[in-house]
């Protein structure tokens, strides 16, 4: 890795799109909804990327109901962004081709890196980027009916340490006119697990110096992001598990590249403060939903997150993580010793971290990289989100 010290940029051009600070946040499936992305937002004065849920492109096209909740985006959400998911180039481009006729979003990202078995079973996510041909078509399909609308792509190092993949899809990606790569130091088969590769994430900067190139994983504070870039020269971040429980992480980046005289401040809430999100948070959720019960629930998935590192106790949090009104997560909340600091130790990883898992693949994927077969229409995943 290159440690020269660099002076990290201070904003990202995602095609016609002025990005500042050069932050994106990672679509999560079953978190980066709306409401999810509005806190977010809210924190950071609306500036940043903020990426859908990952969208199947087949329940796009067929319009599927809860595809179609997924993809609505706030009025004040500007620029639109949309992560696909696809394994069939035909299907891809009638989504892309959608997207634009129908004026759904401003921006296309496609996912390349997702490393569940239900999605790389059908040799989707972080396996399709080893068949080089199905990549090569599917991008071309996608900047093909895109037309003025840019398309990234978001990716990992292969599929596992016999099967690296980034720096072949790095260079197809040029090839075809995608306008940036997002590359998690990971392969499928770490999972969330072990540390992040960030050499490598140098490594694909310097093997595709036209495009920008981000960073993702192991970004659990502002500081991890400005040594990132740092260290490998990329030309932003992608923020995932560092954000959960934690959305005021984006207004500690604005922060964190905010050129100035005096050193940037960051959030450092008190547990009432962090009530307070986590209140707003379920709202949001009830409103989005139009149903308080569902709302709650949806939001119980993310007690943990918030709390974490601060002296609630184990059955607190069970009782949190079973409410189903805002009344009754209310009263529980002023329960709490909500005058407690921010605890130390309460950065760090949250969320999924195994690792080491073995990637399930359809039959035969491996035996041949230049295979010039697709996959089908009939491989296509028909539900979006988590």
């Amino acid at each position: 890795m290159n440690q020269t010290p660099r002076t990290p940029r201070t904003q990202l051009r995602i095609g016609p799109h002025t990005v500042r600070p050069p932050v994106v946040l990672a679509p999560m499936a079953g978190i980066t909804n709306a409401p999810f992305r509005t806190l977010c937002r809210e924190f950071s004065g609306g500036r940043g990327l903020f990426v859908s849920e990952m969208i199947t492109t087949r329940a796009l096209v067929e319009r599927d109901a809860k595809t179609m909740r997924l993809i609505h985006f706030d009025g004040t959400e500007q620029p639109r962004s949309i992560q696909l998911y696809g394994v069939d180039p035909g299907t891809v481009g009638k989504a892309v081709q959608m997207i634009v006729d129908e004026d759904l979003a401003d921006h296309i990202d496609l996912n390349f890196g997702c490393p569940v078995p239900k999605v790389t079973r059908k040799g989707g996510g972080s396996a399709l980027p080893y068949k080089r041909h199905l990549l090569r078509s599917i991008l071309r399909e996608a900047v093909t009916a895109a037309g003025p609308l840019p398309v990234t792509m978001k990716m990992r190092k292969g599929i596992d340490d016999d099967h690296i993949t980034y720096l072949d899809a790095g260079r197809i990606a040029v090839e075809e006119g995608v306008t940036a790569i997002a590359l998690h130091g990971r392969t499928a088969a770490q999972h969330y697990g072990g540390t992040a590769d960030w050499a490598a994430i140098a490594r694909l900067k310097e093997a595709v110096p036209e495009i920008p190139v981000l960073g993702n994983g192991d970004i659990w504070s502002a500081e991890d992001a400005v040594r990132m870039m740092r260290e490998t020269g990329c030309d932003g971040v992608v923020v995932g598990r560092g954000c959960l429980g934690r959305p005021w992480l984006f207004g500690d980046l604005v922060a964190a590249f905010e050129p100035g005289p005096e050193p940037p401040v960051y959030a450092r809430p008190t547990l009432k403060e962090v009530a307070a999100v986590m209140r707003r948070h379920a709202e949001l959720l009830a409103e989005w939903l139009e149903d308080e019960e569902r709302g709650v629930i949806d939001f119980r998935k993310h007690v943990a997150w918030y709390t974490k590192g601060f002296s609630v106790g184990s059955e607190m949090r069970k009782r949190l993580a079973i409410t189903s009104s805002l009344a009754e997560l209310d009263a529980l909340l002023a329960e709490l010793d909500l005058d407690q600091e921010w605890p130390p130790g309460a950065d760090g990883p949250r969320g999924r971290t195994s690792g080491r898992n073995r990637v399930v693949l359809p039959d035969g994927w491996l035996d041949d990289p230049y295979d010039r077969a697709g996959v089908g229409a009939d491989a296509e995943l028909d539900t979006s989100g988590g």
